[in-house]
C-alpha cells in the first residue's frame, strides 16, 4: 500500500509560478512512476508528466511547452512539479499517482492522493 498526499496548491496571478509536492510513503517498491495529472471544473481528468522511480526519465503531456517541469526527491520520498508561466487555464485540482510504467494513462496508476487546487486568476 502507498499514500500519496500533494501540497503546494493556491491562488497565483497569470504568469506566476507553483511548486507542487507529492509525498510517497508506504512500500517504494510497489510502483515505478509517479504521474502528476489534473481536472479542470466541467473537464475529464488529463495527465500532466510522469517520472520513473529508477533511472529518473520523464514523460510529459504535449500542451506543457516547457512551462512545467518534474522532478523528484528520492531521499524523501517526494515528487515535484514546478509550474512556471501559469494561464487561467491550468485551474484545476492536481493530483499525483504512483503507477507500473512510465505513461500518461491513468489506468496504469493504483494509488492517488486526495489532490491539491491550483487557480490562477487575476
Amino acid at each position: 500500500q502507498l499514500q500519496l498526499v500533494e501540497s503546494g496548491g493556491g491562488l497565483v496571478q497569470p504568469g506566476g509560478s507553483l511548486r507542487l509536492s507529492c509525498a510517497v510513503s508506504g512500500s517504494t517498491v510497489d510502483y515505478y512512476a509517479i504521474g502528476w495529472f489534473r481536472q479542470a471544473p466541467g473537464k475529464e481528468r488529463e495527465g500532466v508528466s510522469c517520472i520513473s522511480n529508477t533511472d529518473g526519465d520523464t514523460v510529459y503531456a504535449p500542451y506543457m511547452a516547457g512551462r512545467f517541469t518534474i522532478s523528484r526527491d528520492n531521499a524523501d520520498h517526494t515528487v515535484y512539479l514546478q509550474m512556471n508561466n501559469l494561464n487561467p487555464e491550468d485551474t484545476a485540482v492536481y493530483y499525483c499517482a504512483a503507477g507500473r510504467v512510465l505513461w500518461l494513462q491513468q489506468y496504469t496508476y493504483d494509488y492517488w492522493g486526495q489532490g491539491t487546487q491550483v487557480t490562477v486568476s487575476s
